[in-house]
């Protein structure tokens, strides 16, 4: 069992936790700690920043402006950051959303937005992946945030890639075979599971990925990127025994 508290809230703060690190939030985070959650002077609330693990902080300020934290104990260090990738085609706002945060739960320590031929997305906020990121880091216990890298166009990304990175290529075209067996005989080291648009990469692009990636097939149906995404992972996760 993961040797966190489920019951208790989780912030994400940029500042560096110590014991006796004193916090004072931003606004948006102040409203939430003061009206939403409403956490009282004296309470108890989880605080992580992504580098130095994960701490009990207690409430030292009232108001609903005013909320000052301060960090009295770790509870639990700072995990190295997930090797895994996750590398797809951007989707519109609500989808893209939904994706990046089940990537995060899924264990994805890299969010690669790639473009290709038939992406139907010109342009990706950033910065909107990443505060999707945190969020399901806060609701999910997670302690290392995901790198979320700057949009590439396919055959820059591929090119990129270091030697000892596996790619794992999800083709809906590829022939059926047992998804586990074929990610087993995948050598150890990190990975990076690509997925496609939903109109699926061209022939030139097909030919470039089956040079230099392991062709997955996910079945017989025909998935939606985001629920492609999903499966991969957690494929790619239960075959290296991560889940």
């Amino acid at each position: 069992m993961p040797d966190h508290d489920f019951r208790a809230q989780r912030l994400h703060v940029p500042d560096d936790l110590s014991e006796g690190a004193s916090l004072a939030l931003g606004p948006e985070q102040a409203h939430y700690v003061a009206n939403v959650i409403r956490l009282p002077v004296g309470g108890d609330i989880l605080l992580f920043n992504g580098r130095d693990g994960e701490w009990r902080a207690t409430r030292t300020a009232g108001g609903k402006r005013d909320v000052r934290l301060e960090a009295v104990r770790q509870v639990r260090p700072q995990p190295p950051a997930a090797t895994l990738e996750y590398a797809f085609a951007p989707l519109k706002h609500a989808r893209l959303d939904y994706m990046v945060q089940k990537a995060v739960e899924m264990g994805a320590g890299i969010l690669s937005p790639v473009i290709t031929r038939y992406t139907q997305v010109s342009r990706v906020n950033t910065e909107r992946m990443a505060a999707n990121a945190v969020e399901a880091a806060e609701q999910c216990g997670i302690l290392a945030l995901p790198e979320v890298r700057e949009p590439q166009p396919l055959a820059a990304w591929v090119a990129a890639l270091p030697p000892g990175r596996t790619l794992v290529f999800c083709d809906e075209a590829a022939a059926e075979a047992d998804p586990i067996e074929t990610l087993r005989a995948v050598p150890s080291g990190p990975v990076s599971v690509l997925i496609g648009p939903e109109g699926g990469f061209s022939p030139e692009e097909r030919a470039l990925l089956q040079k230099r990636a392991v062709t997955l097939c996910l079945g017989p149906r025909i998935l939606r990127a985001d629920t492609a995404a999903v499966a991969a992972l957690a494929l790619v996760q239960a075959a290296r025994a991560d889940l």
